[in-house]
């Protein structure tokens, strides 16, 4: 028997709080997951119903945030879908290092970065291509999440060693070094790779303050949780930052849909390029 009720009337009042937050759509199949995920954050809000920690939701930004961060998705594992990162190789040998060689400002965006895993593997890809570093080329990666939790896990670049089992051997060898955690042997990401990323928390939803354009975005397997509304509006926020030729990748069951599609043109499997002002 379950601790607490979930009624109809609190999960649509929590899914309601959830898409204004966050955008995140939850359908009523999802109404398991919600009370799984929430019954953690119920008994240390000190609540004894949801319908107490729905008036708690309503006047505590702070518990808003937790309660984000507990139905937020972060799965996500290195090099996944690899083909993209194939794709960003060839996009930085012919295009993006030559003109970061000659002065001109090169930034990417992982938009989702949850645990780290894909701005890594982005570092990754950049240093097989400069094996000593970006040195005095202005390029660097930002690497963003709604989830403040995911991103310090990040930042630290501390995995378990099954995190990087499926990685070829040089792979393992050449990006990560064996340390001792809180788990036992874990393994840390080379300082090459960090040093080309920051991390920040950014809710997609809200304003993003960071000025300039962005030459790559990757934004994966994140649409597939937000209204046809909102992917439509974000799919215009991303095209509005980026320059004529600059490249989205997005996730293997999503699209570029709404008035950003006449701009941003598909090229290869869930590769788009800017052809227009995207605005």
């Amino acid at each position: 028997m379950n601790e607490f009720i979930l009624t109809d009337s609190d999960f649509r009042s929590i899914s309601a709080l959830l898409e204004k937050a966050a955008g995140i759509n939850l359908s009523p199949s999802k109404k398991t997951l919600v009370y799984s995920r929430l019954v953690k954050r119920l008994r240390l809000a000190g609540t004894t119903t949801f319908a107490e920690y729905r008036t708690l939701l309503e006047r505590d930004s702070t518990e808003r945030q937790k309660m984000v961060e507990a139905l937020t998705t972060n799965t996500t594992s290195f090099y996944r879908e690899r083909h993209h990162f194939d794709h960003l190789k060839d996009l930085l040998i012919n295009q993006l290092i030559p003109a970061a060689r000659q002065g001109r400002r090169v930034r990417i965006w992982s938009a989702a970065c949850s645990t780290g895993e894909e701005p890594y593997s982005i570092a990754f890809t950049v240093l097989s291509v400069l094996p000593q570093g970006s040195g005095d080329l202005d390029l660097k990666i930002l690497a963003t999440d709604i989830n403040s939790t995911v991103v310090e896990k990040a930042r630290t670049g501390i995995y378990g060693s099954s995190a990087i089992e499926t990685l070829p051997p040089g792979t393992r060898q050449r990006f990560f070094e064996k340390v001792t955690g809180s788990n036992g042997v874990e393994v840390a990401v080379c300082r090459a790779a960090r040093d080309l990323i920051s991390f920040r928390t950014l809710n997609l939803q809200e304003a993003w303050p960071m000025n300039g354009a962005f030459d790559v975005i990757f934004c994966r397997n994140v649409m597939i949780y937000f209204s046809p509304e909102t992917q439509s509006r974000l799919w215009q926020r991303f095209g509005s930052v980026m320059p004529q030729g600059g490249i989205l990748y997005i996730g293997h069951s999503e699209r570029v849909t709404g008035p950003a599609a006449q701009s941003l043109i598909n090229i290869a499997p869930t590769t788009y390029m800017l052809s227009g002002e995207g605005k």
